[in-house]
């Protein structure tokens, strides 16, 4: 079967939207509010273009035994046209290149979230070690309006930041990297 004789439903009526159409010819050099007819040109153009190309990748599957349509036989269909096949390689690359950074994102991602959930269980367990510990110390040795005892009680102690952690010595080494070093803290 020709494409031609499938045409017959799209006979009158636009396939493509009048602004992409619209879009393309100034992007080619025409002026930026093409003449209708012009867009009507265009859009026959482009939908034949795309039903001949469709029909001949639809064609090399049926002859290899399929039913779905590959990326290799629109490669087929476009053999004889390189520039056409070195644009449709070339999108298909970036498409690769695409999945792959996404793939690595989501890995990535995944990474930072096991990484989160693994510190704030393992903050946790300190809280619940410590607070055990000085709250024991506190009930015996100490008066009662102590700050352990308040986190025995269920009173919120505030986190202790990054020199509290002792990871102050790393800003410092940074720093000292890049030359900004002022004073040692200690």
């Amino acid at each position: 079967m020709e494409p031609r004789a499938r045409a017959g439903k799209n006979v009158g009526k636009m396939n493509f939207a009048h602004n992409e159409l619209a879009q393309l010819l100034y992007g080619d050099g025409d002026v930026k509010a093409p003449l209708p007819e012009t867009v009507r040109v265009l859009d026959e153009i482009v939908t034949d273009f795309i039903q001949g190309v469709s029909f001949e990748a639809t064609r090399a599957a049926h002859h290899a035994g399929r039913q779905k349509v590959k990326f290799e036989d629109f490669e087929f269909a476009m053999r004889r046209n390189p520039r056409y096949m070195g644009k449709i390689q070339e999108v298909f690359e970036k498409k690769k290149e695409i999945e792959a950074a996404r793939k690595n994102f989501n890995i990535d991602d995944q990474l930072v979230r096991e990484t989160n959930a693994e510190e704030k269980q393992a903050k946790q367990a300190s809280a619940k070690d410590g607070g055990a510990k000085n709250g024991s110390a506190g009930e015996g040795g100490s008066k009662g309006g102590s700050a352990a005892g308040g986190a025995a009680r269920g009173v919120k102690r505030p986190r202790p930041t990054e020199e509290e952690l002792d990871e102050g010595d790393d800003d410092l080494d940074a720093e000292a990297d890049i030359g900004t070093a002022t004073k040692k803290r200690g």
